[in-house]
């Protein structure tokens, strides 16, 4: 009889242990745990109570035993985890990515810049689509000019970010796309879609390179950076700096930045990003390119307004180009070396002529204001072409 329950107690303790088991290894797995540390999780259960039913007068050596292989388990855990944790801490979040939230239109507590236009769009409303750091931007816009029943993500106002932005205006699915200018492949993917992109520059704005805040570099040159981008220049002693290896941040292909980078860098091959092994839910294991981690070794890159009017981080300090820094009256006088234009992107052959007049009105004395106000440097103060 005795011999009976036991069977039956340990059938049911082999059930519930696998069903535990597959919880810990998923939990754990997807939350970055090594693999193996993963399925000793999932023994725990069984190792404990299989001896006990089994061996009951024994019951305080295996209790003993289990508690020590517990601990040991738990400093193996959590010392990777704390680690890990610490790892996070570092990253700031230089990828295209906005708070929606904070830049609604048509909101008393938004930031964006609100003028009282008495131009107001009447009939097909262009659909509007843009890059993170132009949000603020073209959400001024749309409280500027569209009826006030117009809403996030309601099909007119949308927000997509550059990757996926210029797949839609190239089948377009979009108006108008505000953002930096395109990718040669984001081109010839319009060009399969027999699209045309025409191109208006509404603003401009500096590209510029960040470093930790205790980095005692301040400046670099032109040569510098794309030596440091191409892996002719590893250790930050070589400018100047400290004895460390240097860390070049990169951004995911597609991305507005990445594609700045493309351009500045010209003919010099730009070296592989530093990438970073993550768990995916659908993919497993998969290799991405690693996020910007804010040491005093690490440098990236972005735009202007996305640093200082974003993310505000102030551990990390945007750094000068040349002995120029990168400030609004160096971008209007173009005195600082890296310079883009902001533009309102549509496609030829546009069926919907508000699209035209929104364009022109963004030109107009009333739309320079928002791009300056924003933080941006306006279309209208510009001496000379792309300097890109």
């Amino acid at each position: 009889m005795k011999l009976a329950i036991r069977i039956i107690l340990t059938l049911i303790t082999l059930a519930i242990s696998a069903y535990i088991g597959i919880l810990l290894i998923l939990m754990l797995a997807f939350s970055g745990v090594n693999v193996i540390l993963s399925f000793m999780a999932a023994l725990f259960f069984p190792c404990l109570t299989l001896p006990l039913l089994w061996a009951w007068k024994h019951r305080y050596k295996i209790c003993i035993i289990w508690v020590i292989c517990a601990l040991i388990y738990g400093l193996c855990l959590g010392i990777p985890y704390a680690i890990k944790q610490y790892d996070q801490s570092l990253i700031v979040n230089t990828s295209p990515n906005i708070v929606i939230e904070e830049y609604l239109p048509f909101n008393e507590d938004s930031k964006i810049v609100k003028i009282d236009s008495e131009f107001q769009l009447e009939g097909e409303l262009p659909v509007i689509d843009g890059a993170a750091a132009v949000f603020p931007v073209y959400s001024a816009f749309v409280h500027a000019v569209y009826p006030e029943t117009t809403e996030f993500g309601d099909g007119v106002f949308e927000y997509n970010n550059t990757s996926y932005g210029y797949e839609l205006l190239a089948q377009k699915k979009t108006d108008v796309f505000f953002g930096a200018y395109p990718s040669k492949e984001q081109i010839e993917y319009a060009k399969e879609c027999e699209t045309e992109f025409i191109y208006t520059p509404i603003g401009h704005e500096a590209f510029v390179f960040f470093v930790h805040k205790d980095n005692p570099i301040d400046n670099l040159t032109t040569q510098q950076i794309k030596d440091i981008y191409s892996g002719k220049i590893t250790n930050w002693k070589e400018v100047g700096g400290n004895d460390e290896e240097i860390v070049a941040y990169q951004r995911n292909e597609g991305s507005g930045s990445q594609s700045m980078l493309k351009r500045f860098m010209g003919e010099t091959k730009i070296m592989d990003a530093p990438s970073e092994q993550v768990n995916d839910m659908m993919s497993g294991i998969i290799e991405q390119v690693a996020d910007y981690r804010n040491k005093t070794s690490s440098i990236g890159f972005s735009f202007r307004y996305y640093v200082e009017g974003i993310i505000q981080n102030p551990d990390i300090k945007v750094i000068s180009i040349d002995g120029i820094a990168p400030t609004v009256d160096n971008i209007k006088s173009e005195t600082y070396p890296i310079i883009t234009k902001l533009y309102a992107v549509s496609t030829a052959n546009e069926e919907n002529p508000n699209v035209q007049i929104l364009i022109d009105w963004i030109l107009s004395e009333e739309g320079q204001i928002i791009i300056e106000e924003t933080g941006y440097s306006g279309i209208q103060v510009s001496k000379s072409e792309d300097k890109e």
